[in-house]
């Protein structure tokens, strides 16, 4: 496998997931509109509520990030070798120099938010920058400047309302079972048939929203092989990168700040003593296995 090939194939997966996860959400929008002859007016408010949430993600969600996460902006003075690899990727890149971004952590780790490459972060821990050597740091920064570069932030943030819409709308259809709201003004006449979408409206709103949280995770990961390959591109050496994911895997210090809100973000699981032993219990994993990612980048 070359570099090419892997950027190609991971942007492929992604869009194909994403594409599946629409026809999703509108085959549940229309089982769930049959169960309660309803049609789709019933989930209006979903849908406002959901353009209110992508809003204010669009506009505020990296500045929650940077709060819950405890990260404090720097100047060059106080870190200039990371300033120099930080400007010289952004350029190598043709990326707008992000500001730099650090947590007073000993474990080793980093992410990339902003909702553009004109409005990016990027933030690391001081135990990043005391474990690794500098060209270990360039392949993390590579891969987090490479987020930024594939939009990957605002995918990540699109995913997530589509992700809050479903449980929205399987929220309103369990309550207006409840509430006796079947057999609406686009009843059925075939009281059979709508017997049948409700109990299949009944299976989704309980399935849907783990279904869509695991099609979350699958993006996720599949963006973290894409950052993988695209810094590998522009270091033109997945050595250190592999050489830095190894180190960061080693040490078991979990990141103090670290929430399953913001787990995703960072270049590897920060709550390192979370270990999957199954292919199921991988699914719910929000990284791809670390093994995995770095024998991929030494075969590049």
């Amino acid at each position: 496998m070359n570099i090419y090939s892997s950027i190609s194939q991971n942007k492929f997966k992604t869009w194909l997931i994403m594409f599946l996860f629409i026809i999703f959400i509108t085959t549940i929008l229309y089982v769930f509109g049959k169960a309660t002859g309803y049609g789709l007016s019933y989930v209006g408010f979903g849908l406002i509520f959901a353009g209110l949430t992508s809003i204010g993600s669009y506009y505020y969600s990296d500045k929650l990030v940077l709060a819950i996460s405890g990260a404090k902006k720097i100047k060059k003075e106080d870190s200039p070798e990371l300033f120099r690899i930080v400007e010289n990727l952004s350029i190598g890149d043709g990326l707008p120099k992000p500001d730099i971004y650090m947590i007073n952590d000993s474990s080793p780790n980093a992410f990339a938010t902003g909702r553009d490459p004109k409005h990016a972060v990027v933030c690391v821990t001081t135990g990043l920058l005391e474990k690794l050597n500098k060209t270990e740091v360039e392949g993390v920064i590579a891969h987090e400047l490479s987020h930024v570069k594939n939009y990957d932030t605002r995918l990540m943030a699109i995913v997530a309302i589509l992700v809050g819409f479903v449980a929205i709308i399987a929220n309103f259809f369990m309550q207006s079972l409840w509430f006796g709201g079947i057999g609406g003004r686009d009843r059925d006449e075939n009281s059979n048939l709508q017997f049948i979408f409700l109990a299949i409206g009944i299976v989704f709103a309980i399935l849907s929203p783990l279904v869509a949280t695991l099609i979350q995770l699958a993006v996720s990961r599949k963006r973290e092989f894409l950052a993988d390959a695209s810094g590998a591109l522009l270091t033109r050496y997945p050595e250190g990168l592999a050489s830095a994911l190894e180190k960061i895997a080693q040490d078991k210090t979990p990141v103090k700040h670290a929430t399953n809100a913001t787990a995703h973000l960072y270049i590897e699981n920060p709550f390192r003593n979370k270990k999957t032993t199954t292919w199921f219990a991988g699914l719910f994993n929000t990284h791809p296995p670390i093994e995995e990612r770095i024998r991929i980048l030494r075969s590049m």
